[in-house]
């Protein structure tokens, strides 16, 4: 066997700390504390994301009325309305972004951002 042949046996061989999965649970089946915190922060940023999703959604569905209504005779959302959900899309993504590339309490402000906007635009646009 050459060296050649050595070097690339040893490339082709599984590299296990390539691959090697990180326990996250202790011997007791508990997360520490830290992760257990991290998974909270994900679970706060899963869900700003859902709802951030839901103002894109609605936003979609105002102008699509709006469009509508103005082909069709009735009345239907006005500017005010609409440029209240753009806003809040705008808003909301750019936060969400913003949560989702930051870790810790940077992530939880950008989450909480995208709550209280889109509480706001309920209250104001939907509920008001």
């Amino acid at each position: 066997m050459t060296y050649d042949d050595r070097n690339d046996r040893y490339e082709d061989e599984y590299q296990y700390q390539d691959y090697q999965d990180y326990q996250y649970e202790d011997d007791y089946g508990q997360y520490p504390a830290d992760n257990r915190q991290w998974l909270l922060v994900r679970a706060l940023r899963a869900l700003s994301g859902t709802v951030a999703a839901g103002i894109v959604v609605l936003t979609l569905v105002i102008i699509g009325s709006a469009y509508l209504g103005g082909n069709r005779g009735f009345p239907g959302p006005g500017t005010t309305s609409i440029t209240a959900h753009i806003s809040a899309s705008v808003v909301a993504l750019a936060a969400q972004i913003w949560c989702d590339r930051r870790r810790g309490i940077a992530a939880v402000a950008g989450s909480v951002v995208v709550l209280v906007v889109s509480g706001l635009l309920l209250v104001t646009q939907w509920w008001g």
